[in-house]
């Protein structure tokens, strides 16, 4: 065929394109055509350019009807933006609804849940004045199908269908309309069924599923209208007026805002690790207000409980609650102070707060707990296994970052109180083994439960070498501990130990010390207190592993050995012959063939240097043995 035969052929349905003609209008210049005996190259022609430009017109027809359906629903939109009338923003639906499907009658029932029924809203096309007024109960009729499964239903023949309910009132409303096809799509709010829309035929009639959806847009914003206008009614009967309507809409707003913003910091947080302060810091400010996480012994009992059974937020007096729990198990609370008037988003955005925060603590408390055990594993290896490799323990102690070079004390700790059952004295111990894991972790040291008690290996600060050592240390750790368990705690502590992973055997010794230091303290009703052997005199000879004499006599008249010769004085000798007189002053200045109140001025000096109770039956008692034993290592220095 030709390019001229082509172009001729296509030249009268382009004008028929062009005028808009109907379907039928592109029949005639093929009849045409043939009426004339024009040749068949020519009809053939002619009979594809005919194929073409209808599916053009099909293709123009049905891009117009998408435009006039997205000019209606836009049109719709536009209403409901500006939505004063609610019946008007319905009438229009309906109205363009009909007119889109061309349909004979569209209508729209509304749930009525005060009466429990469904009635008839808006009609369009109707003629029958029953049928514009009927009420049908819930579940009846094609709208009761639709409602019962929130799902579109079209029926090609209603009385027919045996799909629904049929009930005389409905079946006689429906006749008198004379209608046969009926499509019928639900009205949603949230996942709650409010009323359905149809469009009805009162003939047989197949709806294609663009009706279906296109009708389905339709009932989306007739929900929205309703919904909207439920809104506005209640804000403007809330607070009289619409300009006070449009600032509670703006203040929600900005609560949601504020929403997303502590949603966008708390997932921050939790992924940068960080604590529940700093959660409470985040929340402070977005609600603009002092946010502080609380213990739960310090918080509101009654709020506190009810908060934890219901997952809400509490308000007592003008404070808000909200429990920090997971399962059983309760933290503490979220308070937010001095703010009465709380909205619910704001209230939403306290409970996630807390929720997250439960969550950190309990990330915290499995990480501490993983820890713990570790930290429990190496001292027990510390005790007990003294063929360990010393460079694999200290490779352990860094991972935990703890330094086994550096002086550390044993510590031996132990509940005082005497429990009323096992069950009672094992809770003891595990808050025991818990607080005291806490302290050794915050120390860089390691703890461990250990023969029904709690033992430590903590580091001696740079304080503490130069002031009060190991005593310090014990009488330290035992406060701590008791005001965690609340429990009167008693801890014996050994003398300072290094170079632990390559001495471990110097470990099990001091932790033997540690305990003798503990038995010692029961003994002599220190209960609650905490020592070394130093503290306990020429007991703690005995007590301790080292048996440092040295020690003990530095610590008991280093004071006075020093004094002598510094000053070349005779204080020493005469505290012998004066213990040797029986105390006596008298027997003591014949003894030294001096005066007697050169023997009360050397006692004088000697009283300022060891303290006024010197001469107190136990202390004279170790400054005799302490004399004794350096009389003994006299010889050794010279």
């Amino acid at each position: 065929m030709s390019r001229d035969h082509a172009q001729c052929a296509e030249t009268p349905f382009l004008e028929l394109l062009a005028r808009g003609a109907s379907a039928d209008a592109y029949e005639q210049p093929v009849l045409l055509a043939r009426a004339e005996g024009g040749p068949a190259e020519r009809i053939d022609a002619l009979e594809r350019a005919k194929h073409l430009a209808l599916r053009v017109r099909s293709e123009l027809e049905g891009r117009r009807r998408r435009e006039a359906e997205l000019s209606a629903l836009f049109e719709t939109a536009h209403d409901l933006a500006g939505l004063r009338d609610l019946d008007a923003v319905l009438r229009a639906i309906v109205q363009r609804a009909r007119s889109l499907l061309g349909t004979d009658v569209t209508y729209l029932s509304l749930n009525d849940p005060d009466r429990g029924d469904t009635y008839m809203r808006v009609t369009e096309g109707s003629v029958a004045a029953r049928f514009q007024q009927l009420r049908l109960g819930m579940g009846e009729g094609l709208g009761g199908l639709v409602a019962q499964t929130a799902r579109p239903y079209v029926t090609d023949d209603y009385f027919k269908d045996a799909r629904f309910q049929h009930t005389g009132t409905i079946d006689a409303g429906v006749r008198d309309e004379g209608l046969v096809a009926i499509l019928g799509v639900p009205l949603m709010l949230g996942h709650h069924v409010i009323g359905v829309l149809f469009a009805a035929e009162r003939r047989a009639r197949v709806f294609e599923r663009e009706q279906i959806a296109l009708l389905g847009s339709f009932a989306a914003l007739a929900a929205a209208a309703i919904d909207t206008a439920n809104l506005l009614a209640e804000t403007r009967s809330a607070l009289a007026g619409l300009e006070r309507a449009n600032e509670i809409i703006r203040d929600r707003s900005a609560v949601i805002e504020r929403a997303s913003d502590v949603h966008d910091r708390l997932a921050e947080l939790v992924l940068r690790g960080g604590g529940v302060h700093d959660v409470a810091a985040a929340v402070s400010q977005v609600l603009d207000g002092a946010v502080e996480f609380t213990e739960a012994a310090a918080a509101p009992e009654y709020a506190l409980e009810a908060s934890r059974a219901d997952g809400h937020v509490v308000r007592h007096k003008d404070d808000w609650i909200a429990a920090v729990a997971a399962g059983d198990e309760l933290f503490g609370a979220l308070v937010l102070r001095g703010h009465p008037g709380l909205d619910p988003v704001d209230q939403l955005t306290l409970e996630r707060a807390a929720m997250v925060t439960s969550l950190l603590l309990l990330a915290r408390r499995s990480a501490a707990e993983a820890e713990q055990r570790v930290r429990g594993e190496l001292l027990d290896d510390l005790l007990d296994a003294r063929d360990r490799d010393p460079r694999l323990l200290n490779d352990r102690a860094r991972r935990l970052h703890a330094d086994l070079s550096a002086a550390h004390v044993v510590l031996v700790a132990r509940v005082d109180a005497t429990a009323a059952d096992a069950d009672q004295e094992a809770d003891a111990r595990r808050r025991l083994w818990a607080a005291a894991s806490h302290l050794a972790a915050t120390r860089h040291g390691l703890a461990a439960a250990r023969d029904g008690g709690t033992v430590l290996l903590l580091p001696l600060a740079d304080g503490d070498k130069d002031g009060d050592g190991a005593t310090g240390l014990a009488r330290r750790t035992a406060r701590h501990l008791g005001r965690a368990v609340h429990e009167s705690v008693t801890v014996g502590a050994s003398a300072p130990v290094r170079d632990l992973a390559a001495r471990p055997d110097a470990v099990a010794a001091a932790y033997t010390e540690a305990g003798r230091c503990l038995d010692a303290l029961h003994l002599l009703g220190r209960c609650g207190d905490g020592a070394a052997a130093e503290d306990f005199g020429f007991l703690g000879l005995l007590l301790s592993g080292d048996q440092n004499v040295a020690g003990f006599v530095d610590r008991t008249i280093g004071q006075v050995v020093a004094y002598d010769e510094r000053r070349g004085t005779e204080l020493v000798r005469t505290l012998d012959a004066y213990f040797a007189c029986g105390m006596s002053p008298a027997r003591t200045k014949e003894a030294l063939h001096v005066h007697v109140n050169t023997v009360a001025q050397r006692l004088e000096r000697v009283g300022r240097l060891l303290g006024e109770d010197w001469q107190s039956p136990d202390h004279a008692l170790e400054i005799q043995l302490a004399l004794r034993l350096h009389r003994l290592s006299a010889p050794a220095r010279h």
